[in-house]
Formats: structure tokens, C-alpha cells, sequence
């Protein structure tokens, strides 16, 4: 019984991994209402729980979850018995009816749809990027909260106000026309990335929820450049992604232990990929409006130059990140472009620039800024401050890979 239940709990995860963002948007488009989508899920995968561990994994998981969930939410909908939500129960059982017949078709992928719902005008500005990775992929408030540098609570009253307010404004759930796309794009821009962040920080895959999630960032990327072709930051944010992929096979070595990129070997880096986001690159800038996306993709672009010169343009890295700096005021790329001015101007430097950052609250658990500091204080000979930085990066870590390898810069320290 025992393996029986860990194989369900196991056909159980990958399903979620596979269907929740496609079985969210597609229940929310017909309803209006994303957190009743949301219960109705969850539901259906409590009930898979309980029920395929007896009854054996169905032939076609989503289309079962997609089932159950409909009725859940037709439960919900008749025990409302609002006059608004008599025509979802009629969507609804139109599309039970629609299943029977047609022997569970193809479920369409509706993730497009509710991701420029969440990035509606309506829905406050710092709800719609975590908004769209809270419905599209199930990743809870803390979470997000962790990656947008936020409180959790904080997190979750934002969340909370953006579902009802799609459901009180009656937002649609469909493609914008083409000029409305412009103001929903910026949020549906950071949202791809951060799905990408969240399958990036796992290069081995380990993480079963977040294995996939860099492809299917890539998709929704190309997606949305084929939508606004004349959108310089659909084309700089697909090019950054696709630099990053392309060095996924090189970040650890044979043993699985972590490789920094200046220590990369570079015949594992996908040529191919890097060309396509050269040529993403260059598309983007000859529509001569700069943002975000390109000047991140523009660093990865100098770093990839090793390929031909052996060794990081970090003149063009510095000038790129003061860029980004006045566009975003962002700690995290101020902690980069520290980085950059110990290459060229030591580490003395470096320690200016991020102790310049160092009040900024956010960094307090930011492993990154403590890596950094770390790195610059031991080449700075200031061995026993380096050691108490490390210390802290190693605490904040959690990938063991990357915490063996701090743990064996702080060993080197004596």
C-alpha cells in the first residue's frame, strides 16, 4: 500500500506539474472567478488522492482532474445561486456535455488569456506579475513574496484583492486587441521571467514542481513575440532567457558540483541558442526604444563574447548595468554592477559600491549580496569580515551545490 501511495502522490504531482495552470485558466475563463478555479482544483486533487490509490491512475489525468473540477465548481456556483453565475453553470455543463461526447478532447490552452487578465488596467500594478505566477503555476504567497523581495502577508492581501476584483469588474478572459497590448505587456513580461527564475534556480531539475518551468517560459515567450512583433522587450526578455538556457548544461560540472559562469567550460554552452538570442538581440534594439529586458540581455550577450575573446567584455557589463541602474533602482542589479567594478577596478572598489546598498532592508536575507561581499572582502585581505559574510550567504543558501561551493571559498580563507 505504502508504494502505492507514493506512486499516486507521485502521478499526482506530475499531473499538477503538467495540467494546474491549463485546468486554472481554463475553468477561470469560463467562470469569471480565478479563486473559485483555484478551490475547485484543489479539490479535484484532494479527490485524486484519495480516490486513484484504489481505483488505479486514470488514462487521462488531466481530463479526470478537469471533471471533477467542473463539478466542484458547478457545486459552487448552485450554492451561490446568483443571477451573475447562472450563465457559468450553463458554460459549465455545456462543456460536461461537450466531454462525454467527444471522449475528453483536447483541453485548449487558455494560460495566454488569464495571464493579460491578471496584467488587466484594473488589477493593482504590484498584484499583476505575482498574480499571474499564483494562478498559472500554484506557487503559494510566500513564495512569490520571496522573489518580489516582499512581506508574505503583504503578499497574500494583494492576491487576494486582485481575485475579486476580476470577478467584481467581470474582467474578460481573452486576448487584448492590439493596442491594448501595450499596457498589459510590462506585467506579463515579469511574470514569464520570473517562471523562468524559478526553473533556473534549479539547473539539475531536482525540484519535480519546477522542473519544466524554463521551457515552458520559453514558450510563453516566443508566444508573446509572435503577438506584438514590434515590442523591443518581448524580443529582450526571450533573448535573455534563451542566453541563460544555453548555459544550463555547464553550471555543474560531472559531479553535480556548481560551476560560476567565468569558470564555465563554454564548448558545453548551446551555440545555437546563443546565436537565436543574438539575433532576438539585435531585432530588439533596431526598434530604437531600449528597456529592462534588452540591457539584461545585453550583459548576457557580453559575458557570452568569452566564446570568441576568452574573457567577459566587463567594460561594456559596468556601462550596461549603470543602465539598468537608473532605469530600475533595483538592489539586485546594484550588487551586479559591484561585481563588475571589482573586476576593473578591484575589490576595494566593489565593497564602496555595495556598501552603498547595505541599509536597503530586502538584502538582509538576500543570499546574493552576502556572496558578493564575501568575495570581495577575501580578495580585499580582510579575511575574518569575508568569513562572517559567508557565513551568512551559506545560511540563506539552499541549493546544497552552491553551499558546498561557498562553504569551500570559506575553508579556503583558513
Amino acid at each position: 500500500m505504502a508504494a502505492t501511495d507514493d506512486g499516486t502522490r507521485r502521478a499526482v504531482e506530475q499531473a499538477a506539474r503538467d495540467s494546474y495552470g491549463r485546468l486554472v485558466a481554463y475553468l477561470a475563463s469560463r467562470t469569471g472567478d480565478v479563486a473559485g478555479a483555484e478551490d475547485a482544483l484543489s479539490e479535484a486533487f484532494a479527490a485524486a488522492l484519495a480516490s486513484w490509490p484504489a481505483d488505479g491512475v486514470p488514462r487521462a489525468p488531466e481530463a479526470w482532474l478537469l471533471a471533477v473540477a467542473r463539478r466542484k465548481s458547478l457545486d459552487q456556483a448552485r450554492r451561490r445561486r446568483t443571477h451573475r453565475e447562472a450563465g457559468d453553470v450553463l458554460h459549465l455543463l455545456a462543456d460536461e456535455m461537450t466531454e462525454r461526447e467527444t471522449d475528453a478532447a483536447a483541453i485548449p490552452d487558455d494560460r495566454l488569456r488569464l495571464m493579460f487578465a491578471c496584467a488587466h488596467p484594473a488589477i493593482e500594478e504590484a498584484a499583476r506579475a505575482p498574480l499571474i505566477l499564483q494562478t498559472v503555476l500554484g506557487l503559494d504567497a510566500s513564495a512569490i513574496a520571496s522573489a518580489f523581495l516582499v512581506a508574505p502577508a503583504t503578499m497574500s492581501q494583494r492576491l487576494v484583492r486582485a481575485k475579486r476584483k476580476i470577478g467584481a469588474t467581470k474582467i474578460p478572459f481573452r486576448l487584448p486587441e492590439r493596442d491594448e497590448l501595450p499596457e498589459r505587456l510590462d506585467a506579463v513580461l515579469d511574470a514569464i521571467y520570473a517562471v523562468f527564475a524559478a526553473g533556473w534556480a534549479d539547473p539539475a531539475g531536482a525540484v519535480a514542481r519546477t522542473r519544466d518551468f524554463a521551457e515552458e517560459a520559453i514558450w510563453l515567450g516566443r508566444l508573446v513575440v509572435s503577438l506584438q512583433p514590434d515590442a523591443p522587450e518581448a524580443f529582450g526578455l526571450l533573448a535573455l532567457m534563451l542566453h541563460a538556457e544555453a548555459r544550463r548544461a555547464a553550471r555543474r560540472d560531472a559531479a553535480g558540483e556548481f560551476v560560476p559562469l567565468d569558470e564555465q567550460d563554454i564548448t558545453c554552452w548551446d551555440g545555437a541558442m546563443i546565436d537565436e538570442a543574438e539575433a532576438l538581440l539585435l531585432k530588439a534594439s533596431a526598434m530604437g526604444r531600449v528597456g529592462r529586458f534588452q540591457l539584461e540581455a545585453a550583459v548576457q550577450s557580453a559575458h557570452a563574447i568569452r566564446r570568441r575573446t576568452g574573457r567577459a567584455d566587463w567594460q561594456a557589463i559596468l556601462q550596461l548595468y549603470d543602465g539598468l541602474l537608473a532605469l530600475t533602482g533595483s538592489p539586485v542589479v546594484a550588487i551586479n554592477r559591484a561585481v563588475a567594478i571589482g573586476e576593473l577596478h578591484g575589490p576595494r572598489a566593489a565593497l564602496v559600491a555595495l556598501d552603498a546598498v547595505a541599509t536597503d532592508p530586502r538584502l538582509a536575507e538576500y543570499q546574493p549580496y552576502w556572496a558578493a561581499r564575501a568575495g570581495m572582502l577575501a580578495l580585499a585581505g580582510e579575511r575574518a569580515a569575508a568569513r562572517d559574510a559567508y557565513d551568512r550567504a551559506i545560511g540563506l543558501e539552499a541549493d546544497p551545490a552552491v553551499r558546498r561551493f561557498l562553504q569551500g571559498k570559506r575553508a579556503a580563507l583558513g
